[in-house]
């Protein structure tokens, strides 16, 4: 509650100020822009050097990341067909499996 008094004693005092300083308060306000404007400039060159610098950093990340990419292409092409190598050999030894116990039953029949 205290502080809801003081502000709107505040506000009051601030408005009656401003009245009676109208003058004063206009060229503090005429001096205040230039500086304003000044020191927004310079915000926003900071802000913009600063956009500029994350994006051809990203863009260095993102080749980068191609040539990952790339790689982990290649890296799959290689395992799948090192997959298929061995699939071939466990066919290739299925069929022997299956062709031996053929012959040694032939064999046991002489």
């Amino acid at each position: 509650m205290k502080v809801l008094i003081g502000g709107i004693i505040g506000a009051v005092l601030g408005l009656i100020g401003l009245g009676i300083w109208w003058g004063p308060f206009l060229g503090l306000l005429a001096g205040g822009i230039p500086i304003i404007l000044l020191l927004g400039g310079a915000l926003a060159i900071y802000v913009g050097y600063d956009e500029i610098k994350d994006q051809m950093k990203s863009k260095k990340e993102e080749k980068a990341s191609e040539v990952d990419l790339e790689a982990a292409k290649e890296e799959l092409q290689k395992a799948k067909a090192e997959a298929e190598k061995y699939k071939a050999e466990l066919e290739k030894t299925k069929t022997v499996d299956k062709a031996e116990p053929v012959k040694a039953k032939a064999t046991k029949k002489k």
